[in-house]
């Protein structure tokens, strides 16, 4: 992240909104399952108890994540045709020779295969660059590098 409001697209935001209300209504679910400290019960009744405790504390870490990355966003323009930024689409060309078409966004999402997270080795490189531009990428075997062959919005 940088100093300043981080950029967001506007699916992104609609994304975060949604899994906040979500994790907020799991929750008050949560929450109402859990008994008041003076409830006595067995073993197991204990150990439910903690695990549903917790999953509030996990839930709440993950809401208090949220409202943070929402509080510091910044809406990201719409997406240009000439420089890579949130949201675009972007035909890249591998050192094998392969091309990949892929979308660049903040979320993974597993029902979009092409999506490169902005926070990935090579959505991160891809960022700010333009059509013709080469670009360098850290993966687990070593650097790649790429050469961006269109952007698109």
């Amino acid at each position: 992240m940088t100093d300043g409001p981080e950029p967001i697209s506007a699916d992104g935001l609609r994304a975060l909104r949604q899994e906040l209300a979500d994790l907020r209504a799991e929750r008050g679910a949560v929450a109402g399952t859990l008994r008041d400290g003076d409830a006595v019960g067995d073993r197991a009744d204990e150990a439910d108890e903690l695990r549903r405790a917790d999953e509030l504390d996990r839930l709440d870490r993950r809401i208090e994540a949220i409202e943070a990355r929402l509080g510091e966003a910044t809406a990201a323009p719409a997406p240009s045709a000439v420089q890579v930024g949130m949201g675009s689409t972007v035909t890249v060309r591998f050192e094998d020779g392969g091309e990949s078409t892929v979308h660049l966004g903040e979320l993974a999402d597993a029902d979009d295969p092409a999506l490169v997270t902005s926070d990935s080795p090579l959505g991160s490189a891809l960022l700010g660059r333009h059509a013709g531009d080469k670009v360098t990428y850290r993966t687990p075997g070593g650097p790649m590098s790429a050469v961006v062959v269109s952007v698109g919005g």
